[in-house]
């Protein structure tokens, strides 16, 4: 049999860009805050004009992650709403790695794991809670970790994602 190199693509039309991240949780940072977002609170929340905001946000609304009702309120749909917590959950479980398992900077940790925040698979993503869940509750294994991160108040890696809402380190 031939040995076939598995194809890597480092982009794909329906992954988010770290951009498309940003304004998804911008929109659910101020509908957590105010109870609702606007353009004009996104671009003053980013720094960012509104123009190019409005621009973003076409885009979102094309691929169906964002919502505009009839008074220019926006929200997440719900597959927009599932990439947010699914992006908080990979924010906040990287960070704890970086931190607590590297031993990395709180910077280093924080600004890193923005970075890769909406890159991780679901695959890594459960794999990292299961990993860091099983290191820092599991005293007899050889490698533990003291992390304030509180895994094992979850049954489940899903029930991690959904309850995401951000954490103590995010702004």
């Amino acid at each position: 049999m031939p040995n076939k190199k598995a194809s890597i693509s480092h982009t794909n039309e329906s992954e988010l860009t770290h951009s498309m991240a940003h304004y998804l949780l911008t929109i659910h940072k101020l509908r957590e805050e105010k109870g609702y977002a606007r353009v004009t609170d996104i671009a003053k929340e980013l720094g960012l004009t509104k123009g190019s905001v409005s621009t973003a946000l076409n885009n979102l609304k094309k691929r169906d992650l964002v919502e505009e009702d009839e008074s220019k309120f926006l929200s997440l749909s719900h597959t927009g709403h599932d990439h947010v917590h699914g992006i908080l959950s990979s924010r906040t479980l990287m960070y704890y790695f970086l931190k607590d398992v590297l031993n990395v900077s709180d910077d280093t940790a924080h600004n890193d794991s923005c970075l890769v925040e909406h890159l991780l698979s679901a695959e890594t993503r459960e794999r990292l809670f299961t990993f860091m869940k099983d290191a820092a509750h599991n005293k007899d294994k050889c490698l533990t970790v003291e992390t304030e991160l509180e895994l094992a108040k979850y049954n489940s890696h899903e029930e991690f994602t959904h309850a995401q809402k951000g954490d103590k380190y995010l702004e």
